[in-house]
């Protein structure tokens, strides 16, 4: 256990922003099921939206650090591979 008083703060901070890094992964992550979801049913009609909003949560996910540009620019090229395949 931390002693001093900014090391006590250091832990109570990166806890919070575990936290709040584990939610917005989980948010991701569900919404990327939803969209191999909607892939592997082959229904069209709402994939354009979902995939929006998928490459929508990637972009900001690599804006705040919680993933790699690379990474999400992998899910992306897949995603979107699947997706022209459908077509």
């Amino acid at each position: 256990m931390a002693n001093r008083r900014q090391s006590i703060k250091k832990v109570r901070v990166d806890k919070r922003r575990r936290e709040h890094n584990l939610r917005l992964l989980s948010e991701l992550k569900t919404v990327l099921r939803k969209t191999n979801q909607l892939i592997s049913t082959k229904n069209g009609t709402n994939l354009p939206q979902q995939s929006q909003a998928l490459f929508s949560k990637l972009d900001k996910s690599v804006k705040k650090n919680i993933l790699h540009k690379n990474r999400a620019s992998r899910i992306k090229s897949r995603i979107q591979k699947k997706i022209n395949s459908l077509k």
